[in-house]
């Protein structure tokens, strides 16, 4: 899955996630937990909204994504804004850092778009990998109500000034969900249609820890979105926070 086409229009589909508000949400879950940034990797970071207003706060951050087409739109955004952020297409899975980390960050249910338990696992292992000793890790996801209760087999609308899109899901086993986009995008007169399609799977929180504890995490806590709460019954997605305590042996 590339997201080639889903690359064009993701950032009009997600103006209303609030990247600001969410950078602020981050920085005040450091504080929290008494960590210092340090250097950040954005982890699946998309067009790099969320790793370019970071920056803009002054941390050290660059980021990572499987999608050509998502990093030119992060490195055009960032060139914008003056900043000079390194971006590197890899898949999360596959992570190849040229050193440590103090702080991962993957946000809006990335880790959600792997759809096999032990990618996810070799995900949480390569991050292990290259982070330092009390190192935090910070990631959400979908949960199980969500793609269960809310995504399952309905379908939604969006429409925006630049395109509509009609976004169907079907629900699989293993709470896997099936999602098929068509964008439709008119040009004079004439509208264009293009489509993506895609999956995510629901992983429970306990499924999740394990695989945190195994890859050498300590589970500081789970906050319901957005929120320093403890997650309600009907969250719709879960902000995980471990800490880095019985690092990977680099020598391996």
């Amino acid at each position: 899955m590339s997201y080639n086409v889903f690359a064009d229009y993701y950032d009009v589909l997600m103006q209303n996630v609030g990247y600001k508000e969410r950078s602020d949400y981050i920085c005040e879950l450091m504080k929290r937990h008494n960590h210092e940034f340090g250097i950040t990797l954005d982890l699946a970071c998309g067009t790099g909204s969320l790793t370019t207003e970071l920056a803009l706060k002054g941390i050290d951050v660059y980021g990572i994504d499987a999608s050509a087409e998502m990093l030119s739109e992060a490195m055009q955004k960032s060139s914008e804004k003056g900043l000079n952020i390194l971006y590197l297409k890899q898949k999360m899975q596959n992570l190849n850092l040229y050193g440590t980390i103090d702080t991962c960050i993957c946000t809006l249910d990335s880790i959600n778009h792997i759809t096999k338990e032990e990618d996810v696992t070799k995900a949480f292992e390569r991050v292990a990998f290259f982070m330092d000793k009390d190192g935090l890790f910070v990631f959400d996801v979908n949960t199980v109500y969500k793609h269960e209760q809310v995504l399952a087999n309905n379908t939604f609308v969006y429409e925006t000034d630049k395109v509509f899109c009609v976004w169907q899901n079907t629900l699989q086993e293993n709470c896997v969900t099936d999602i098929d986009l068509d964008f439709f995008e008119e040009e004079n007169g004439v509208y264009y249609r293009t489509s993506e399609s895609f999956s995510e799977r629901g992983y429970s929180r306990e499924k999740l820890t394990e695989m945190l504890v195994n890859a050498g995490f300590e589970l500081e806590t789970v906050y319901g979105d957005m929120s320093f709460d403890e997650p309600k019954a009907d969250e719709q997605r879960l902000v995980f926070v471990a800490r880095m305590k019985n690092p990977i042996n680099k020598e391996c």
